[in-house]
């Protein structure tokens, strides 16, 4: 039986909108970017997904979402670890052109794993 690839968990603080377009896909993609998003940024780190989805997220959008995935390590090593802040607050930059090819290398489904309203 072949080894899976290793994989890196990855989080990403959604709004509304943007989950429902993630559930249109079967929980596999995440949507292209609007005009005014370069870049896709999933987070590295569960608290920084929850502090964005909490506190911009919902007084944003009404409501916020953490979502967890996992992308092949691999592939992942083309985007440098940005620090967008403290030590803990690390992201990922994908240039929007890039997404696609990104959402091919999702494993498994998106998966929801905190809500707030």
């Amino acid at each position: 039986m072949p080894s899976r690839p290793a994989t890196t968990t990855l989080w990403r603080p959604t709004g509304p909108k943007e989950l429902d377009l993630v559930r249109d896909s079967g929980w596999r993609a995440w949507p292209p970017r609007l005009p005014e998003q370069p870049i896709f940024y999933p987070v590295l780190n569960e608290d920084y997904a929850i502090a964005i989805a909490r506190d911009w997220n919902v007084k944003h959008d009404g409501a916020g979402f953490v979502t967890r995935f996992e992308v092949g390590t691999e592939f992942l090593s083309r985007y440098p670890v940005q620090q967008a802040g403290g030590r803990t607050i690390l992201e990922l930059w994908v240039p929007a052109e890039e997404l696609e090819e990104f959402n091919t290398h999702i494993v498994g489904e998106i998966q929801v794993v905190h809500e707030f309203c």
